[in-house]
């Protein structure tokens, strides 16, 4: 199995975002990767933060080479402070801010029966207050017509054996939405939250290995075996749903619940 970190736009721009700048955490790899190249080709111009500098400016590079715009910009999203001069400084950089894509996450593992307490506050540090701090610190510059683009999962909307801390942070996620939908709709700023499903990217890894009791490849298979449509899923497949959301074309959507998850809670 390989990832696809280096993805193409794979569709025909249209313009959907052309005059928007966007943030897209985690930008340096995986689903992060592809939403940067995806929001850069249809006319964003796009700052990718990531604590990884080094990916951060790999992704930039790949933007520029199909002649986007992007800046790189190193920040680890649970810590305020970090967070905030990232922020400031792409919307200083590119006038503004329009767009926001909390994508950046991590894993855990673990039943409630043995998971590490640093295991559970690391979850929550990032995929939870992570997205607050991120979301709190665009507000500053956001103004009506802005839309804020939260990164859930599956594991919010069902059990997931032995991610205790995940599906709690990602749950945690999924309400944090709903009531910023409710809050900023007066704002003109719209908030909605994607739950992928199995997304073939490194932070999946452990998960398929774990689920194979040590194979990968099992791991996969036993995983195929909940997605009805028959395979996983490609950064790409939610980079296409965050566009949309980030678009005007999802106008009249906030506080939605979108899972992209191959018909997996569908059963």
């Amino acid at each position: 199995m390989t990832t696809n970190d280096s993805p193409t736009t794979g569709s025909t721009s249209t313009g959907r975002l052309a005059g928007k700048v966007a943030i897209i955490t985690g930008g340096g790899s995986g689903i992060g990767r592809a939403s940067a190249l995806r929001f850069a080709a249809e006319g964003a111009a796009v700052g990718v933060l990531d604590r990884d500098g080094e990916a951060a400016a790999g992704t930039v590079k790949l933007v520029e080479a199909e002649g986007g715009r992007a800046l790189a910009v190193t920040a680890d999203v649970a810590k305020a402070a970090e967070v905030d001069a990232a922020v400031d400084a792409v919307a200083a950089h590119f006038g503004g801010l329009h767009v926001l894509y909390n994508n950046a996450g991590v894993d855990s593992r673990g039943s409630v029966a043995v998971a590490e307490e640093d295991d559970w506050d690391r979850s929550f540090n990032v995929n939870a207050k992570g997205t607050f701090l991120v979301s709190r610190a665009a507000l500053r510059h956001m103004e009506k017509g802005s839309s804020i683009i939260n990164q859930g999962s599956v594991a919010a909307l069902v059990g997931v054996m032995n991610f205790a801390a995940y599906c709690a942070a990602k749950g945690a996620v999924v309400a944090l939405t709903r009531s910023m939908a409710v809050d900023l709709a007066a704002r003109g700023v719209r908030v909605n939250v994607i739950c992928p499903g199995t997304v073939y990217t490194p932070l999946m890894e452990p998960m398929l290995a774990a689920r194979g009791d040590g194979d990968m490849e099992l791991g996969l298979q036993r995983t195929l075996v909940k997605y009805p449509i028959g395979r996983l899923g490609d950064v790409t497949d939610i980079a296409n749903v965050a566009l949309f959301l980030a678009s005007d074309d999802a106008a009249f959507m906030t506080g939605s619940v979108v899972a992209a998850d191959g018909g997996m809670t569908a059963q």
